[in-house]
């Protein structure tokens, strides 16, 4: 039965193709016993999949690696097919799946090691400390429909590294990919219950928050909100990446070849629809025209329509259908207050969910397209006299997500970096620090709590445990129980020798 003339069943949500209106596929919408079901297999599974350790763990993620590398067609028409995105861009989520595989494989070790610690306080002297990481349990990841690959399983993979069990809850629009992964599980071996998916609407959501033991959350900043305020009730950790209106700087000594064309793919990946993208552009004034000349002119040369196949479409469709009422919504309130378009502006006719790339410029603050977070293929571009002003404008935002600098400067290019109220900042460049697994990325303010990737991307999935031990225990401590007064003025003076005059360095 072909995709148009596919059944779907009352009780399941159907999963249309964006860019040609097809029906995709469907996927049953859980309830809350069929998640709690799926949390009680994930916990029998996790202590099994914790004892077989790093090296056990390791060996599935290299399998894992092996899949996405043999697979990559297979993964991009099934993220092109639910989300609308071209081929070329779906292609890139399954190399990330790679990247992270081998990546995770590689560091969890090294990022969860015991953590020897010293200490030079005089009530310690003779003991030995460490630090040591244990999985948390059950994780669930929420991921968006956005990247249906990169910003849904790229989770799951350092939570099951860390020795967790994982259960994916994709979002309603994009659950294909999530399903896809689960036949990924079988054909590599993984363990039964080691990953799961519960596909459905917000309520199933809800309840997979309700029974794990902690959250990755990607979305919208209202409905991360909510399950931060849930997991805080429940004392669960939670990491959120949420909303980003991410600005890009020009100054007047950057290279504008570079700028503008690192901006148009910053502001035009997946169609304006990442939490990265660039959604302003601040440009000194002696360049401005020359810049805003060279990204109407790449914006004008982008082929927008369905991806046939690689190279055939450099803008996709737009993937939830409440996203084309703000685009347009943004593009008018602009207008109505005195912006001029300069290409694009109009929902593409034809069949699909099409907006065409739209450069704005004449805008002023109170436009909604420099205050809220549109999520699609606009840039308005706004005159600055100076990096002073483009940095002011930068910060004035509730979000601080991602940001990027263009001059040939070094030394001002850092010093606005550190101005700049964003967890991520690029110089010179958009979008690469993504796939630089080693860097965090997350958002300040609005955008969210804790980070991807490093470190820390890994260990929000851990509980941390601190370890002491006396090496040299003595029948009494000089400060134990029953208080002597000889004892108290010896620790005294030994107090008073050893921090009584202060260093200077």
């Amino acid at each position: 039965m072909s995709a148009g003339l596919m059944r779907v069943a009352a009780e399941d949500i159907p999963v249309e193709n964006p860019s040609t209106g097809a029906l995709a596929g469907s996927v049953s919408n859980m309830n809350e016993t069929e998640v709690e079901r799926l949390v009680a297999v994930a916990r029998a599974a996790q202590p099994a999949w914790q004892a077989i350790g790093f090296k056990g763990r390791a060996r599935h993620l290299r399998s894992m690696q092996r899949w996405f590398v043999d697979n990559i067609d297979r993964v991009a028409t099934t993220i092109h097919e639910e989300n609308g995105k071209s081929l070329d861009e779906a292609a890139i989520e399954a190399v990330y799946g790679a990247i992270a595989s081998a990546f995770w494989a590689r560091k969890a070790h090294s990022y969860l090691a015991d953590q020897k610690v010293r200490s030079r306080s005089i009530l310690v002297f003779g003991r030995s400390m460490f630090i040591r990481y244990a999985p948390v349990g059950v994780v669930g990841v929420i991921g968006p429909w956005n990247n249906p690959l990169l910003n849904n399983f790229g989770d799951v993979i350092p939570a099951l590294a860390a020795g967790n069990t994982v259960i994916l809850k994709p979002s309603e629009v994009t659950p294909l990919t999530t399903l896809l992964m689960v036949e990924m599980a079988k054909e590599i071996g993984l363990p039964s219950g080691v990953f799961q998916a519960a596909t459905g609407d917000g309520a199933t959501g809800a309840a997979l928050v309700e029974s794990v033991d902690a959250v990755m959350f990607t979305g919208s900043t209202r409905t991360g909100r909510k399950v931060a305020a849930r997991c805080g009730e429940r004392l669960i950790p939670c990491s959120l990446e949420l909303g980003g209106k991410d600005p890009a700087i020009v100054l007047a000594d950057a290279d504008l070849d570079r700028a503008a064309a690192m901006i148009v793919f910053g502001s035009m990946h997946n169609s304006g629809q990442t939490c990265t993208s660039i959604e302003r552009a601040y440009v000194e004034a002696p360049v401005f025209d020359e810049f805003v000349a060279k990204v109407t002119d790449l914006y004008r040369s982008l082929r927008l329509g369905e991806s046939t196949a690689l190279g055939s479409s450099d803008c996709g469709s737009l993937t939830f259908p409440p996203q084309l009422e703000t685009i347009t919504g943004h593009v008018s309130d602009a207008v109505s207050r005195g912006a001029t378009i300069l290409t694009g502006g109009h929902v593409q006719p034809g069949v699909g969910r099409f907006f065409q790339p739209t450069i704005l410029v004449d805008v002023t603050p109170d436009m909604a397209c420099l205050r809220e977070e549109t999520f699609g293929p606009t840039l308005p571009i706004v005159k600055v006299a100076d990096a002073e002003e483009a940095i002011r404008l930068s910060n004035a935002s509730p979000y601080g997500l991602q940001a990027s600098v263009y001059t040939k400067n070094k030394r001002v290019a850092e010093r606005i970096a550190r101005s700049l109220e964003a967890g991520t900042v690029t110089i010179n460049d958009s979008l690469a620090n993504y796939f630089a697994l080693e860097l965090p990325m997350g958002g300040w303010k609005d955008s969210g709590l804790g980070t991807r990737h490093g470190a820390d991307g890994i260990r929000k999935f851990t509980k941390r445990q601190s370890v002491m031990r006396t090496r040299f225990p003595m029948k009494k401590e000089l400060h134990g129980m029953p208080f002597e007064a000889k004892n108290s003025r010896l620790l005294r003076r030994i107090v008073e020798i050893a921090y009584g005059h202060p260093r200077t360095s």
